[in-house]
């Protein structure tokens, strides 16, 4: 157990005493107290000694959940085959940075030299032009396909990934990558297009790859399953949402002998006409089953896509059915009152404004121009075929599961679209002052190593029952409260840990 400072006021006077636990014979807690001195703006200085002030007080308790994943993951160990001691934690550095408080890495260098890390790795090159070279010699190599690969070999390689993709907007000209394209955050912007691979067993990003922003979802399968089999990943099962789904990805996947869990979408015709012929059937009590002690219905189906046959399963979801409705109407009915309510003006075209504003519900109004004013009705039919499509959905598969296994797995894929939350909401996931497209590049991968820290540290917070009572945001402010002195002799002595800290830290197997 180690020492602690403990503050006594005496007289109105603080005083600092080291405190050291230990057991006694009868393995009883005691304590050891040694006198340090007063407390002079937090250094102890003894009456009638020279002051020596403490080297320094660092940052420490924020860092101890991040270094435990770091060793856990063998990061050091996997970075340093491709860059140097000092690269490799000035890497580090930036992705600790971003996980504890995003900030623009040009103010990294003030913020490095208040924490622990400056102790442990001093003099580490933090200047912005340092950082920007960095940064562009990483994004002119495939490091970060190398580096996939050594996280990889770590995993078991017949696991489930989670395959998706998001964008990365920004208003920046110096980005050649951005392009215009599907934006799935309704952003009039140019875009990059981030393609990711998660472990959802350890709730962890294994890879990643960069699109012009103009790449469909669609496309990008055939690409990553090349690089996936150069990973040594070739017998595992991969995870898709509908927005992969094609006839070609398909029959790929098939040819290359890929275990996948992908949904039907609903467009396609023989999902339609699977849907058609499951909508009574399938609430037959005899296909009622029990998933996570909610009522479900069930039926195997099978559906030709292009040249081969799959096997699936029917899901029906009464919850899930009035959930949808209910959000549907609510939508449906919000978007035909903001349009009565548009003035148009002679320089509209009511049709684009029309599309503007109700989007995907387009096809479910009707309406014409009265008096500069939109008047507005709802199509029945087409609103009625897409209620009796709710609730139902296809889950498509290559290989041998049973219908509560599929489920799971496919389930599985809310892990990354936290992952893209992060990415977006806690992370400063595009710079917008970079001048290179290598530059870009580059800092992807700082912020895929913060990725790597942040959701490790979530599922670690969620296994130990804090989520319950802290953020990632809350545990880490909490825990920044713990500082450590160093004084003149190189001695550390943290200050004393209180129960918030102790109770965080004994919950996650650390200690200060």
């Amino acid at each position: 157990m180690k020492p602690f400072t403990r503050v006594k006021v005496i007289k109105g006077q603080e005083y600092l005493y080291e405190v050291t636990p230990y057991r006694d014979e009868k393995n009883k807690l005691r304590q050891k107290t040694r006198y340090l001195g007063k407390n002079v703006n937090g250094v102890p200085v003894k009456v009638r000694s020279q002051y020596h002030p403490p080297k320094r007080v660092l940052s420490y308790g924020e860092f101890l959940p991040l270094l435990h994943i770091a060793r856990e993951l063998e990061l050091e160990r996997h970075l340093t085959k491709f860059f140097s001691s000092v690269q490799t934690w000035s890497l580090l550095t930036m992705a600790m940075s971003q996980v504890i408080r995003p900030r623009a890495l040009s103010h990294i260098n003030s913020w490095y030299e208040g924490t622990i890390l400056s102790d442990d790795h001093p003099d580490l090159p933090l200047s912005s032009q340092s950082i920007s070279n960095l940064l562009t010699k990483i994004g002119e190599t495939t490091v970060h396909h190398e580096f996939a690969r050594e996280l990889i070999q770590l995993t078991n390689p017949h696991r489930t990934m989670v395959y998706d993709i998001t964008s990365l907007s920004s208003s920046s000209q110096l980005i050649n990558l951005l392009e215009y394209g599907y934006n799935r955050d309704h952003l009039d912007l140019p875009q990059i297009n981030l393609a990711m691979m998660v472990d959802p067993e350890r709730g962890i990003p294994l890879m990643y790859d960069l699109y012009p922003g103009s790449i469909v979802d669609v496309s990008t399968i055939k690409n990553t399953i090349a690089k996936m089999q150069s990973q040594g990943i070739e017998n595992c099962t991969l995870v898709m949402d509908r927005g992969f789904f094609s006839t070609m990805n398909v029959e790929d996947l098939v040819a290359q002998g890929y275990s996948f869990i992908i949904p039907a979408p609903l467009s396609l015709k023989t999902a339609k006409q699977a849907i058609s012929s499951v909508h009574v059937a399938i609430e037959d009590p005899n296909n009622l089953k029990l998933y996570q002690d909610e009522p479900l219905f069930v039926m195997p189906v099978t559906l030709t896509v292009g040249s081969v046959s799959l096997q699936g399963y029917a899901f029906y979801d009464q919850r899930r059915e009035q959930d949808e409705r209910r959000l549907f109407y609510r939508r449906l009915h919000d978007i035909a009152e903001k349009l009565r309510r548009v003035s148009i003006k002679s320089w509209m075209n009511p049709a684009d404004v029309v599309k503007e504003t109700a989007r995907s519900f387009t096809p479910y109004l009707e309406w014409n121009v009265k008096d500069h004013s939109f008047e507005v009705s709802i199509r029945k039919n087409a609103v009625s075929q897409r209620v009796n499509r709710m609730g139902l959905f296809i889950l498509l598969f290559q290989g041998s599961f049973a219908w509560d296994e599929c489920l799971a797995l496919y389930r599985c894929k809310d892990i990354v679209e936290k992952v893209f939350a992060v990415l977006k909401n806690d992370i400063d996931a595009l710079p917008l002052n970079v001048r290179k497209d290598a530059t870009v590049a580059g800092y992807l991968f700082v912020c895929f190593l913060a990725l790597i820290l942040r959701m490790r540290l979530l599922r670690l917070v969620k296994e130990a029952g804090l989520n319950k009572k802290y953020s990632i945001e809350g545990l880490l402010t909490e825990l920044e409260k713990l500082r450590l002195m160093v004084l003149p002799d190189g001695t550390r002595i943290p200050t004393e840990v209180t129960k918030r800290q102790r109770d965080i830290l004994t919950a996650l197997n650390l200690c200060a």
